[in-house]
């Protein structure tokens, strides 16, 4: 018997929403330590079953992506090198959408939403649905209600990372931080904005006061790792900087945007979670063991693909070295090779051909 929400639907009009799921793990279950592909899969495949147009949109790497996927928040424990989920343990997670049509897509899905979330390795029955990030409109967001304090605080709930000339740059620098919001505002909102007088403002005017964050490797996305950070930081506004009501309007209504749709990149597979405020440590979605030691074989797998390479620094060369420490990684966890290929989107036996020249790539490393 399907769920049905315990809220009044939102209006058609609604642009921005999120919504956060009760699961619970009715067996000792087991999940690889990237299993938040296979979250990303499974929501994919609900909009496509339903609306194929959107679903195209979706996948369009043209474009912002419309939505983020939290990771399963609750206990997660590391077993070898898989994940545990205790028997009768809850687990949240969570979805927001940023687009009008998702919106519209998302509150249909909810009258008839399925009995559980089945991630190929466990089935996970849903218990519960709540709004938890209130249904908006971008010009209402953008609205004035009350100006933002000189200090505000945002934590950074599941790792956060930025992209920077081809590397990981894990560290809350304003002008990443806010860029990342502007660029999902701009694609969705449609509004006028000069993006690069606001960035420069940022860079001048908004500072770190405080933080207390970590730094975290995990897996993420479909190839290679991510090391970002995880925390809480106090970021404060120069005092005259809150003269310029244009500048600091925008600056609010990205505040008020973080939560819905996360920082930094991969926030389709659970990475950038953000909250206003200091989160309580039951919000935190930290990496478990297992999924910290498969970033760092991938991340060793990487360098040492790398190092092979005549062109190290080229970008082809780089996608190709994660891909090839991806799949051989996955595969020494104890994942099958057809489970692989189908998360990577690649050919079986191209998978097969990849863990071939990975592994004989190794042992040269090795044997030198």
């Amino acid at each position: 018997m399907s769920i049905k929400p315990q809220f009044k639907p939102w209006t058609a009009s609604t642009e921005i929403v999120g919504v956060t799921l009760t699961l619970r793990s009715t067996l000792d279950n087991l999940l690889p330590a990237n299993y938040g592909v296979g979250l990303h899969a499974w929501f994919l495949h609900q909009v496509r079953d339903s609306d194929p147009i959107l679903s195209a949109y979706l996948h369009d790497g043209e474009s912002e992506k419309p939505f983020t996927l939290s990771p399963l928040v609750g206990k997660l424990l590391s077993r070898g090198d898989r994940l545990l989920l205790p028997k009768q343990t809850l687990y949240r997670w969570t979805i927001t959408a940023l687009y009008k049509p998702l919106c519209k897509w998302l509150a249909k899905w909810l009258k008839n939403v399925p009995e559980a979330i089945d991630l190929r390795d466990a089935t996970l029955p849903i218990e519960a649905i709540e709004i938890s990030l209130p249904a908006m409109t971008y010009k209402k967001m953008f609205k004035v209600e009350r100006q933002l304090a000189r200090n505000f605080t945002l934590s950074f709930t599941s790792p956060t990372g930025f992209r920077s000339k081809g590397h990981h740059l894990p560290l809350p620098i304003p002008r990443n931080v806010f860029h990342s919001y502007l660029r999902r505002w701009s694609d969705f909102a449609k509004q006028s904005i000069d993006k690069e007088e606001f960035l420069n403002w940022v860079e001048e005017k908004v500072y770190i006061n405080s933080h207390n964050i970590a730094t975290i490797k995990t897996a993420a996305g479909k190839r290679g790792m991510v090391t970002g950070f995880t925390g809480v930081v106090e970021f404060g506004i120069d005092g005259a900087a809150r003269n310029d009501l244009t500048q600091m309007q925008l600056l609010q209504a990205l505040v008020r945007y973080a939560p819905y749709c996360g920082t930094g990149h991969k926030t389709t597979f659970g990475l950038g979670q953000t909250s206003l405020g200091e989160a309580e440590g039951y919000d935190l979605a930290l990496p478990a063991i297992a999924e910290i030691k498969l970033a760092d074989r991938i991340a060793a797998l990487t360098d040492i693909f790398l190092a092979q390479r005549k062109r190290p620094n080229n970008d082809r060369s780089r996608q190709i070295t994660a891909t090839w420490a991806t799949v051989l990684a996955r595969r020494e966890f104890g994942e099958s090779l057809q489970d692989i290929a189908v998360d990577l989107e690649l050919n079986y036996q191209t998978a097969k051909t990849y863990v071939k020249l990975a592994r004989r790539a190794l042992r040269e490393h090795e044997g030198n």
